[in-house]
Parts: structure tokens; C-alpha cells; sequence
């Protein structure tokens, strides 16, 4: 099984932004299965199903299982259809990350009017919030589906780090607090 070209730069896109390093690739059944690991060598398994369809709760545990087998500590799907409620109730349930048809298949930091967001490790986090006296959730909030938010896979409960080209203070940082739609 092949994917298309669309959905090859989606995962494509999906691998590069976020930093992931491919350790194997995979065809299946129904999808083509994909063993990265992140920055801090967490490994992750990656199904991509090339459906046009409706994807159900059969593909989350089609997943799972894959993880299971390759002793991934996070699963990630990416389709161009839908899912269904209990697909979604399923992952949301099993720490699966549920990537939308609408995900982007080119790299949005290229364009000039997108600056660079960061996830703050949790030692950064600790600093910001020592430094300006204040607690996560009085930082102005961005929300979860936001499309920046899910290219980077930030999720509810993180602080990104903006930073954006001024022409008088040369680079201007800013902070935003993820939250639940």
C-alpha cells in the first residue's frame, strides 16, 4: 500500500516540524506504519491511513496494538478523512494524537508572516514563571486547535515561546498558555 502525494507531505511536514527522527517505516493492511523517535528519544509510532474516509475506532486499535509491538511510549494517526466519536474517545483515552485532515502539506514557519513558536521545557517554564511572577493560567491563552498549536504538538497545559522580528527591538518575545477549546 502506497500513499498518496498529499498525504506523504503531510507526514512529511508532520516528521520535520516537530524534529522526529525516522527509525522505520512500515506497510500495513489498511496504512503505512511509521517508528520515529523525538528530541528527547521518546519513541513514537505513526500510522498513517490514506483514507478518504471515515476512520473508526478499529484504526485506534489497530494502532495501539502497533505500539505495543514496537514499545512506543506515543501513538500519532494522520488520515485525510474523519474520525468518528468513538475513534476519537478511544485515542483521547489510550494518549493517541489525532491529526486533522486540515494539517498543513507544507512547512507554515516559511512563510514571512508566521514567527517561530517554541514549547518551553519544563525548566524554562519554571523560569518564565519565576521571572514575571505570574501562574500559567494568566498568560494570555492560545487554543489547542489552533493550527500553529497542532503543527508543533503542543498540548493543553504548555507554554510556547513567540518570537517574533520587530523593526525597532530587533526581536520581540512573547508567551502563550495552551488551553482546551
Amino acid at each position: 500500500m502506497a500513499l498518496d502525494d498529499i498525504m506523504e507531505r503531510k507526514v512529511s511536514v508532520l516528521i520535520n516540524l516537530r524534529g522526529y527522527r525516522l527509525l522505520a517505516r512500515k506497510v500495513g493492511k489498511r496504512g503505512i506504519y511509521l517508528t520515529v523517535k523525538d528530541r528527547s528519544g521518546r519513541k513514537i509510532t505513526i500510522y498513517a491511513v490514506p483514507s478518504g474516509g471515515t476512520v473508526g475506532a478499529d484504526y485506534v486499535e489497530q494502532l495501539k496494538r502497533r505500539m505495543k509491538s514496537d514499545n512506543s511510549e506515543y501513538g500519532i494517526m494522520i488520515t485525510n478523512g474523519n474520525y468518528t466519536d468513538r475513534a476519537k474517545t478511544e485515542a483521547q483515552k489510550s494518549g493517541i494524537e489525532l491529526i486533522p485532515s486540515n494539517f498543513p502539506t507544507f512547512n507554515i514557519f516559511e512563510h514571512v508572516l508566521v514567527p517561530k513558536h517554541e514549547i518551553l521545557t519544563p525548566e524554562e517554564r519554571e523560569e518564565v514563571l519565576k521571572k514575571y511572577r505570574v501562574k500559567p493560567y494568566q498568560i494570555p491563552h492560545i487554543k489547542a486547535s489552533d493550527p500553529i498549536v497542532r503543527v508543533i504538538g503542543a498540548k493543553p497545559g504548555d507554554i510556547l515561546r513567540i518570537i517574533r522580528k520587530s523593526p525597532t527591538a530587533g526581536e520581540y518575545i512573547s508567551y502563550r498558555y495552551v488551553v482546551e477549546d
